[in-house]
């Protein structure tokens, strides 16, 4: 089943869940930009797929940065989002990534433990816990190292703005392409080399484990790169009209 076009998946549906893959430089929500978003079109969607008069609901119960592709979830139910926000909060959603790192993490394998803290919209990392100051996790793998490259692995643990960009850049492993953190350059299409690969969640309303994975994206910068007509695009701007549904 595909989305809007037929390289855009649709990973899962059902009458509480919706999982969908969004390319690098779309929005997750709508801002005062007015640039288009994957909550708004997903709502779209629904309602045409379905026959749905009206506005439709749909929760957005996680978030992906801007630059970042890959799979996401949404509630299709206020039920569904209430429980699945709660198991998020809880860390009972298994999230990984993976990314390509500028630089060479000191160990093969560990986990990263950093204190955030807001100040302006923006997290910064403090040396020592306080007032206001939010623990941030992760664990990590590296795959593949290729020169000052490196391939890695990330199960997230829990769930801050721009975590893992963050804290890779604090080790001196900055994302490629994620010149904001320090990468020493902007990638082509400015994405960023961080995507959402693999989301494992009890269903909201029964009991049921799901895994959803999703396959890179066509370009994707290791090895030859990936060049197939059955992968996603990576960025937005690829999805040229006409939009198709299926």
């Amino acid at each position: 089943m595909h989305f809007f076009h037929h390289r855009w998946p649709v990973f899962f549906e059902d009458n509480h869940v919706l999982s969908l893959y969004k390319p690098a430089g779309l929005l997750m929500q709508g801002d005062r930009s007015g640039a288009p978003c994957l909550l708004d079109l997903a709502r779209s969607w629904i309602k045409e797929r379905h026959h749905k008069p009206g506005r439709v609901f749909l929760g957005l119960v996680h978030r992906l940065d801007r630059p970042v592709a890959g799979i996401v979830l949404f509630a299709r139910t206020s039920k569904a989002a209430s429980r699945l926000s709660a198991r998020i909060r809880e860390g009972q959603i298994r999230k990984s990534y993976i990314a390509i790192l500028e630089g060479i993490p000191p160990s093969p394998s560990g986990d990263l433990v950093h204190f955030f803290e807001c100040e302006k919209g923006r997290n910064r990392i403090q040396s020592m816990p306080g007032k206001g100051v939010k623990e941030a996790r992760l664990s990590f793998q590296v795959l593949e190292s290729v020169g000052k490259q490196t391939l890695v692995k990330i199960n997230l643990q829990t769930g801050r703005k721009h975590q893992i960009r963050l804290q890779f850049a604090q080790i001196g492993c900055p994302v490629m392409g994620d010149v904001r953190y320090g990468a020493s350059a902007p990638l082509s299409g400015r994405q960023i080399a961080l995507f959402s690969k693999e989301i494992a969640f009890q269903h909201p309303t029964r009991p049921e484990e799901i895994t959803l994975s999703s396959p890179l994206p066509e370009g994707w910068p290791w090895g030859s790169g990936i060049a197939a007509t059955d992968v996603p695009l990576w960025n937005w701007d690829e999805f040229a009209l006409p939009i198709i549904s299926g």
